[in-house]
């Protein structure tokens, strides 16, 4: 057995308290190293006759990568206290996992041994917002997504889609725009919107803010916004902010009075000025998001800065009621800042998400004491690398999907948010060349997969777009120019989300092993007495897939065709078309 590649830590993603009662234990092994494994558990203070009282039951392995095997269990634990250890078979050899290492019979002379989970406390449960799980967003660009009032237009604004976007042109997209279609919205079927930043800024993309505490002058005014979170509120559609705490705009006023006065400013310490006079050529004296002369840092250990970012946090929360903060740039800020944060945010409203926008692994940000999510872009690489790209294989997708689900704990995953596109990237239709039957597949296992989705305004009516600036194209409300065919099968998606807790992030998710042979996906979510069987067609050609269940006698109802069937035998089939796909219950 490859001991080196066993591993456990009674922490993090591989102990954690799932709710107030259950543990969730994972164990790491060598791929296809191990054929059985055993959870060995007890209270430490059980004992009888000398020896430590314990039982053990079966671990069932969870996901595979292309180097390990997981192995899973949840357990409630009778006074929630544990100590535990594994047992590990394969055809040569048993062994015996601790804290101590590797023996060949289980220790019962002494708990020290033996991995320790000391309590559940309530505190330390990772709790994200109750109606994540259900949320289907649908992220806007302010500027671009609708016109409906011309009095606020920012000067020299363009007509509505008469040109290219830039990075530095108007259309004068706005407050009274969005609420003239939130019946699209609605008909759709989201249930969440995530703007991005609407604060007084420079730029058309307004990530440069000038002033945290007031409304963009072309987007409209505070009353105007406050009548937007109530009538999405009305329909039932969250409220989602942007801010960017990292860095402000070169024209924020506590900047320029630094610009102005230099080592006199009372303000000089609210950023990282290296030295005076500031200079911004060739490279700025002074920390920026990245090299960008025009975003200064802040420096979030400072009170000042501290209490005015926090008193942001709040007052949006506390004012307007908005249900959720992303947050730019987020792993550029320190951890203490981000504990603050959550614990002021948190204590107005307890149901407010907080999402970080974080690249990479971002475990150090998810231990319940920072944020409930992050934009899980190794998610999106992997969708995009299988179904756009066509550069992985099934089992490689398959492979990084497992290794993602297994990064966090599954409180974590189930709040995740899930993007395909965004304004910092192309849009999606781009990405696979313009072949809608992708998007339409793409979309199937975004919409069915584990966390919160989100639609990049547009995407569902067909919009293409390159990198920044070109994806943040003026939004098409011209019915003729709009894909009706993809927006009724996103609209259908959503609707079933709804319909089924199993599709939606209620359910449990598990990979069914396939044919790399023909190299399509399948999978199954379940939830309480739910069973929902995804076969997904990633390649241009027609597959069958067989339905590896025993299912004779049984009603099978196809949801996303209504079309229902009886199952006379146990070995039926599917067989789709290119970029084709199912999806059954029975």
């Amino acid at each position: 057995m490859f001991k080196e590649a066993i591993y456990h830590r009674p922490k993090d993603n591989y102990a954690y308290a799932y709710d107030q009662k259950t543990l969730h234990i994972r164990l790491r092994t060598k791929k296809n190293d191990v054929d059985v494994v055993s959870f060995i558990y007890g209270d430490p203070y059980e004992w009888q006759n000398g020896k430590w009282l314990t039982a053990k039951i079966s671990m069932k392995k969870s996901g595979s990568t292309d180097l390990f095997d997981y192995w899973f269990v949840s357990i409630e634990p009778k006074f929630k206290r544990l100590r535990y250890g594994f047992e590990l078979k394969n055809s040569t050899e048993s062994i015996i996992f601790t804290e101590r290492g590797f023996f060949s019979e289980a220790p019962t002379d002494d708990v020290g041994y033996y991995f320790c989970f000391p309590f559940i406390h309530e505190k330390d449960v990772f709790t994200a917002p109750s109606w994540v799980k259900d949320a289907v967003w649908y992220q806007i660009f302010p500027e671009r997504f609708a016109n409906g009032d011309h009095t606020y237009n920012p000067a020299n604004s363009l007509s509505w889609g008469s040109t290219n976007p830039t990075a530095t042109n108007f259309f004068g997209g706005d407050f009274a725009g969005i609420m003239n279609h939130l019946d699209y919205l609605v008909e759709l079927g989201i249930s969440g919107i995530y703007f991005t930043p609407i604060f007084t800024a420079h730029s058309n993309h307004k990530y440069d803010t000038i002033d945290y505490m007031e409304i963009d002058p072309q987007f409209g005014t505070k009353e105007t916004f406050q009548k937007l979170v109530e009538a999405c509120h009305q329909r039932g559609i969250k409220i989602m902010l942007d801010a960017v705490f990292n860095h402000c705009g070169y024209f924020f006023d506590k900047f320029q009075d630094v610009l102005e006065k230099g080592e006199c400013s009372p303000y000089k310490d609210w950023f990282h000025i290296h030295e005076f006079p500031i200079t911004t050529a060739p490279l700025p004296n002074y920390d920026t998001f990245a090299f960008t002369p025009h975003m200064p840092k802040l420096n979030t250990t400072h009170p000042d800065v501290k209490e005015y970012l926090l008193e942001v946090g709040r007052y949006w929360v506390r004012e307007f009621h908005i249900d959720g903060w992303r947050l730019d740039v987020a792993n550029e800020v320190d951890h203490s800042f981000w504990r603050e944060f959550r614990s002021e945010i948190k204590a107005i409203n307890p149901e407010v998400y907080i999402l970080g926008e974080i690249w990479h692994d971002a475990l150090p940000w998810l231990q319940g004491d920072q944020f409930d999510a992050v934009m899980s872009y190794p998610v999106t690489n992997a969708l995009l690398s299988y179904f756009a790209h066509e550069t992985i294989k099934a089992s490689e997708f398959m492979e990084h999907i497992t290794a993602s689900l297994h990064s966090y704990s599954m409180n974590v995953n189930e709040a995740a948010f899930h993007l395909v596109d965004s304004h910092d990237t192309p849009r999606i239709l781009t990405t696979c060349n313009g072949n809608k039957d992708k998007v339409k597949l793409l979309y199937v296992f975004h919409l069915s997969f584990i966390g919160s989705p989100c639609i990049y305004y547009g995407d569902e009516i067909g919009m293409d777009g390159g990198m920044d600036p070109d994806c943040r194209k003026c939004m098409v409300w011209d019915e003729n120019k709009q894909d009706k065919v993809l927006f009724k099968h996103i609209q259908t998606l959503i609707s079933l989300r709804k319909q089924y807790k199993a599709f939606s992030g209620h359910g449990s998710f598990q990979w069914i092993e396939t044919n790399s042979k023909h190299d399509y996906i399948s999978y199954i979510k379940t939830y309480k007495d739910e069973t929902i069987f995804f076969v997904l067609n990633a390649t241009n050609q027609k597959i069958t897939a067989p339905i590896p269940y025993d299912i004779a006698g049984k009603k099978i109802i196809n949801l996303y065709t209504k079309e229902e069937f009886s199952a006379d035998t146990n070995s039926l089939q599917v067989t789709l078309p290119p970029y084709g796909f199912s999806i059954l219950t029975w």
